[in-house]
C-alpha cells in the first residue's frame, strides 16, 4: 500500500523547498514502478493548500500553486512535509498551525525543510528536539523558541518521528534519505540518479554559509 506524503503550501513558502520534496517522492515511485511493474507506488504525493478550495497560493517569488486539498479536507498524511519560506502568513494562522499538530499526531514521519522548523516549534510539535533549519535562520529559531536543541551547520536532524532540514538542496538530501528509510537505498540511488542529482548521504556535511 502506498503511503501518502502530504506537502504544506502557503502564502511566501519557498518554491524549491515546496517542489524539491515534491520530485523526490514523485520520482521515487515512477522509478520504483519501472523496477517493479505492477506493483503499487510506493508513494501517493499530494500539496494541501492554506487557501480556500480553488484558490492558488503564492510562492516567495510569486510562483502560483494550486494545492490538491485544504485545510479543511486533506486526507491524514504517512509523511508531513512542511517547508519554509517566509512562513509569516502560516505561524499567524490557528487554524494552519493547528493542522499541522493534529498531522503530525497521527503522521508516521513529520519533515520539516529550512523554516518549516518555526513552524514545526509553534504548532508544538517540537519542543526540546534536536532540529536544524537554514543556516541564516539558526540563530532566530533559538532565541525565539530556547527549549529546541538547534543544531548549527547540519544538513539534516533525524530524531526518528521528527526530521529537519537546512535549506532548499538539504530538503531534498533529506527526503531522499526518507525514501531510503522508508523503501531501500536502492531506490534512493536510483530516484537520484533518475533526477540527475548528487545525492549528499551526509547529514553531518556542513551547509554551505
Amino acid at each position: 500500500m502506498s503511503l501518502r506524503v502530504l506537502i504544506l503550501a502557503f502564502d511566501g513558502v519557498e518554491a524549491l523547498d515546496f517542489a524539491g520534496p515534491f520530485e523526490v517522492f514523485t520520482t521515487a515511485s515512477r522509478v520504483s514502478q519501472r523496477m517493479q511493474p505492477g506493483t503499487a507506488a510506493p508513494f501517493d504525493v499530494a500539496s494541501v493548500a492554506q487557501a480556500a478550495r480553488g484558490q492558488p497560493v503564492r510562492a516567495r517569488a510569486g510562483l502560483q500553486l494550486l494545492a490538491n486539498h485544504t485545510l479543511a479536507d486533506s486526507p491524514k498524511a504517512d509523511v508531513l512535509i512542511v517547508p519554509g519560506g517566509v512562513v509569516d502568513v502560516p505561524m499567524a494562522s490557528p487554524d494552519t498551525l493547528r493542522w499541522i499538530a493534529d498531522q503530525a499526531a497521527s503522521a508516521q514521519i513529520v519533515a520539516s525543510v529550512c523554516t518549516g522548523a518555526f513552524l514545526l516549534a509553534e504548532s508544538g510539535v517540537v519542543t526540546n528536539d534536536p532540529v536544524t533549519t537554514h543556516w541564516e535562520d539558526t540563530a532566530d529559531l533559538r532565541e525565539r523558541f530556547p527549549s529546541l536543541d538547534v543544531r548549527d551547520g547540519v544538513r539534516w536532524v533525524d530524531n526518528g518521528h521528527i526530521v529537519s532540514s537546512a535549506g532548499i538542496s538539504a530538503g531534498i538530501d533529506m527526503s531522499l534519505h526518507l525514501v531510503e528509510r522508508l523503501a531501500g537505498r536502492e531506490l534512493a540511488e536510483r530516484t537520484a540518479r533518475q533526477m540527475d542529482y548528487e545525492w549528499n548521504r551526509n547529514p553531518s556535511h556542513p551547509s554551505s554559509a
